[in-house]
């Protein structure tokens, strides 16, 4: 055996190459999956629960719609406020970067009942 032998890689023979494509196939449904779940609003698209309703809110605006940055506190302001301004983000009559993409994963019902959640 030479030492150009031992320095050139070998190519896989038939069996590395269909292990490799079954790694690339269980990758990319993962990743897939991974992708679908991280939408905002993936958790409350259909959902009631006020749990699962304010969870992308929860991200920027705190738990208890009480924010501890840059982002509006949420919570203590009026139901109507809040419904208007989600409806505004979702319809794009309110400019947004991020607010927009959020909101328009929720249907007039869900909007009003976060908006019981965080208003007062």
């Amino acid at each position: 055996m030479s030492k150009r032998d031992i320095l050139t890689p070998r190519r896989p023979g038939p069996s590395g190459a269909g292990l490799a494509t079954r790694h690339r196939a269980g990758l990319l449904a993962v990743l897939g999956a991974a992708v679908i779940l991280a939408q905002p609003g993936a958790a409350a698209a259909d959902s009631m629960d006020p749990v699962a309703l304010g969870n992308p809110c929860a991200g920027c605006h705190g738990t208890d719609g009480r924010s501890k940055g840059a982002m509006p506190t949420i919570n203590g302001k009026s139901p109507r406020f809040i419904a208007k301004a989600l409806k505004d983000f979702r319809d794009g009559k309110k400019p947004s970067t991020v607010m927009k993409r959020i909101a328009k994963g929720y249907t007039d019902a869900q909007i009003d009942a976060l908006s019981k959640i965080y208003g007062k």
